[in-house]
């Protein structure tokens, strides 16, 4: 009998068998294949980037692929992470908080993803005591093997049904020797010795030295981390090489000859201006062709579907490098700006809206918690836009009202995101309404006006995280209206939300009284999700409660985030045109 038909046979039976293979209904043993990520020497190095990349070649020649991370941290989800610890938390479609590769491969695939895409030492433990708890072991003492590396099998395969992907891609977070992802390494282990030859392949990402000092790559980092791998059992079949400038012959050499690998599947993942150009520095290496060799994946490809998607991707590629003498100052007013990873969507989005109009977007990093009144115009000048983002905590609203003030008073283009809007309202009410004590209850409990309050059917929800709202939601447009028309005239759309606090219904009437006007919001329930002010007041004011650049494509960019550009291209023009040739300083 094979070892395919004894797993089989023996997998799901709860008896003194050491084969523990837990298998979803319709699984098709054979016709999923596996992708598996994992990083030697350190972390961030770009693993999702990498992945997502090549899920991506993939998926143009006519495959279906579904991505999945797997973090090592006992957290359920990412949504109480710091983001000066770990960067953005991206928000899926069906409210699963994630970290930010989450966001690359959705931007990078073009495809909505959801809480089957992500999962966290958290999530596997939980769901191994409550099957424990539930009798789920018929009495077996539970361990990390079989029971926990088994429940991650499960987590794979699961993903692999859901999706019916001829591929997943399974990004495997931290490096290797973490004791967090140990499992998860040893789960891979099994999963490629359970399916069997031409199942299951392994990437290594590594990274290659160039001290300073010393003028020259060295490998030996790369090697060692290599060969810790390879002391849990795991050969790599590609090994992709991080570093600075591009991996040379000698290099890629000794990492092919320590490792097993083929030199054509030594892959020199360099630095370069973009990282939507990696899938193309991967097709051109013939990393793609390697991995249909390896999963037997030949007879699957859609040749015709393969060169329309190259001609599209092609086309944003070779716009990445916008015109010099055509620059705008987009200037970022937030409180985690010492932390790029923290505003990674909006920078993509940015990115996504500078290659679509031909534009040099300079970014302007602006640390809101040092800004007051004596000092906002000065710091905003030369600014043709301004970006209010989300953030939760008092620290440095105060500075985000005044830059709101500024560009509201002196007809600046302006978006604000989640608390960008609520602060919109807050400076409103503020100096426009007449009402100085408004404020939200999230900074003043007791102030004489909260305009920003926590609704009554969300205080009933207990627990830090459970009364948020999360995820994608539908939002009614006002017909006419600004926002309507950045949606091609839409009457309802969907975005992504992340946040606790609304508009007090109650200070509705008087804020639109005022000229504030509310162009979008939830269809059934009178919960505020965007604002403007007419374009006779101010040329582009617009804030959202929503999350518009986790939804941003490179070849669908955002149309809140494309409205501003646009919008801060023609102040530029306005204001002096000399000023948009060169970039402003801090």
């Amino acid at each position: 009998m094979s070892t395919t038909d004894l797993l089989g046979r023996l997998g799901n039976q709860q008896d003194e068998s050491e084969f523990y293979t837990p298998m979803p209904s319709g699984y098709r043993r054979g016709y999923h294949k596996y992708v598996i990520v994992v990083g030697t020497v350190m972390s961030g190095l770009g693993k999702g980037i990498f992945s997502s990349s090549l899920a991506k070649l993939i998926q143009d020649k006519g495959l279906r692929v579904a991505p999945i991370k797997m973090e090592g941290y006992l957290n359920v989800d990412s949504g109480t992470l710091n983001p000066f610890r770990h960067g953005e938390v991206f928000v899926l479609d069906d409210g699963m908080e994630t970290d930010m590769d989450l966001g690359t491969y959705e931007r990078i695939l073009d495809q909505d993803l959801g809480a089957a895409n992500f999962t966290t030492n958290g999530q596997i433990l939980t769901s191994v005591l409550k099957k424990e708890r539930e009798g789920g072991y018929l009495g077996r003492d539970v361990q990390v093997i079989p029971h926990v590396v088994g429940e991650v099998k499960l987590k794979l395969r699961e993903l692999a049904v859901k999706s019916q992907a001829d591929v997943v891609f399974v990004e495997v977070g931290g490096t290797v020797g973490d004791y967090e992802n140990s499992f998860y390494l040893e789960a891979c282990r099994q999963l490629a010795y359970e399916e069997g030859e031409g199942a299951v392949m392994f990437v290594a990402l590594t990274y290659v030295l160039e001290p300073g000092t010393l003028g020259e790559q060295k490998s030996k980092a790369a090697q060692l981390g290599i060969k810790r791998l390879m002391e849990v059992g795991i050969q790599p079949n590609v090994i992709a090489c991080r570093a600075t400038n591009p991996v040379n012959e000698k290099v890629r050499q000794k990492i092919s000859m320590y490792a097993n690998v083929p030199m054509r599947r030594v892959f020199s993942m360099h630095d370069q201006t973009s990282i939507y150009l990696v899938p193309d520095s991967l097709r051109v290496a013939g990393i793609d062709r390697e991995v249909l060799t390896l999963l037997d994946l030949h007879d699957r490809v859609d040749q015709a579907k393969e060169d329309r998607e190259r001609a599209r991707w092609n086309w944003f590629v070779e716009r990445i490098q916008p015109p010099k003498d055509k620059t705008v100052n987009i200037a970022i007013t937030g409180k985690y700006v010492s932390t790029r990873d923290a505003y990674a969507s909006i920078l993509k989005a940015v990115e996504h809206c500078s290659v679509h109009l031909g534009v040099n977007i300079n970014l302007q990093w602006i640390d809101t918690t040092l800004i007051d009144r004596s000092n906002v115009a000065k710091r905003l000048a030369g600014i043709h836009g301004i970006i209010v983002p989300g953030g939760f905590g008092s620290r440095g609203t105060e500075g985000k009202i005044e830059c709101i003030k500024y560009a509201r008073e002196n007809r600046l283009p302006y978006l604000g995101i989640c608390l960008g809007f609520q602060m919109a309202v807050i400076e409103y009410a503020r100096n426009v309404c007449n009402m100085p004590g408004a404020n939200s209850t999230e900074f003043e409990p007791r102030c004489p006006a909260a305009v920003i309050d926590i609704l009554p059917e969300q205080k009933a929800i207990e627990g830090l995280g459970g009364n948020m709202r999360l995820g994608g939601k539908d939002v009614e447009l006002k017909p006419g209206s600004m926002v309507s028309r950045l949606f091609d005239n839409a009457a309802r759309i969907r975005l992504r939300f992340r946040h606790r606090y609304e508009v007090d219904p109650k200070f509705i009437p008087m804020l639109e009284q005022h000229g504030l006007i509310f162009s979008g919001k939830h269809p059934t329930q009178p919960i505020m999700q965007m604002l403007e002010l007419s374009t006779d007041v101010h040329p582009f004011f617009v804030g959202t409660q929503a999350h518009p650049e986790m939804t941003s494509r490179p070849l669908h960019p955002s149309p809140l985030f494309m409205g501003l550009t646009r919008a801060a291209i023609e102040f530029s023009q306005k204001t002096n045109p000399s000023s948009s040739k060169e970039p402003v300083g801090q």
